[in-house]
């Protein structure tokens, strides 16, 4: 079992930066890959990005590619993501999830791949 909690979530202006914290409890977490992603009102929820469970690969949306970076640290238990050149289309409620580490990567960017899911964190973009 493991539990997510994501934290770091604000209000930025546009061209800021936040960093999101996603924090687990249960060791399961360290040999599962994990993935973030968004969900505005009345939309499905979107993939951002997602690591494996070494960290050794990195997946990202196209929207966020080269602005958004993934990283873990399986002996602390976390997942961060650093968001850079934050845009007003980046306003959304930010999720972590963790799933099997057997699952393929080809399914990374699919909410049904993932076991486990945070409570989520605010992130909102002023222009």
């Amino acid at each position: 079992q493991v539990q997510l909690v994501e934290s770091g979530g604000r209000s930025v202006q546009t061209g800021g930066s936040l960093r999101l914290s996603c924090g687990a409890s249960g060791r399961s977490f360290s040999t599962s890959f994990v993935g973030w992603f968004r969900q505005i009102p009345g939309k499905e929820r979107v993939f951002v990005s997602a690591i494996s469970w070494s960290g050794s690969h990195t997946y990202y949306a196209d929207s966020v590619k080269g602005r958004f970076a993934i990283s873990r640290d399986n002996a602390n238990l976390t997942a961060d993501l650093q968001m850079n050149d934050l845009t007003p289309e980046d306003t959304a409620v930010y999720y972590c999830a963790a799933g099997s580490r057997y699952t393929s990567a080809h399914y990374y960017s699919e909410t049904r791949s993932y076991d486990y899911w945070g409570q989520g964190t605010q992130v909102t973009v002023s222009s």
